[in-house]
């Protein structure tokens, strides 16, 4: 789940080979097609299969509604790093710009362990922000470590910007944020 939110929200296009949309353990082969049959509550299928089916559902939802994840897609102008080398945390966060410079904040936690208070630089500009994907909610199969109130940026510094806000990282999960 969290690197289908990384995918969506990093520049370049999306690729998903057959039964990823749905997490199919299996590799696929052309000999018996994809294993629906894993979505089929009918045949003891699991949820966590129909919550990634959902989540590359809402993926999609979001990507056609948010124009910073696509109108500068090949325009470097359009993203930004916040931190791309936060190794020890496994973290990676940067911001997506559409073309009025709107953005969206895309944080990726590769760690099964949640962070609590999690400081990440932000634009000043920007009052607040609100979660608007969160690959760790229930609903996809995570724990539902979520976001529900918008978040405040502070005037303390991180990651080279004059301003910050603070998370909780959910584990193994992407989050999207935009101007609230």
């Amino acid at each position: 789940r969290a690197y289908l939110g990384f995918m969506w929200a990093h520049p370049g296009k999306q690729l998903l080979f057959m039964g990823q949309e749905f997490a199919q353990g299996a590799e696929w082969s052309e000999a018996q097609g994809p294993d629906w049959w894993l979505l089929d509550p009918a045949y003891g299928a699991e949820a966590d299969h129909r919550g990634v089916r959902d989540l590359v559902r809402d993926l999609n939802t979001r990507y056609r509604a948010a124009p910073a994840l696509w109108e500068r897609d090949t325009d470097p102008a359009g993203f930004e790093w916040i931190t791309g080398d936060a190794a020890d945390d496994n973290v990676l966060a940067f911001l997506r710009r559409s073309a009025d410079g709107t953005p969206l904040l895309a944080v990726c936690h590769f760690s099964p362990v949640v962070r609590e208070g999690y400081r990440l630089g932000v634009p000043e500009d920007v009052p607040a922000w609100a979660e608007v994907l969160n690959t760790d909610a229930v609903r996809y199969g995570g724990s539902g470590v979520v976001h529900p109130d918008v978040v405040k940026p502070e005037p303390r510094g991180a990651h080279g910007r004059p301003a910050s806000i603070r998370l909780t990282l959910p584990p193994l999960a992407t989050v999207w944020l935009r101007p609230a």
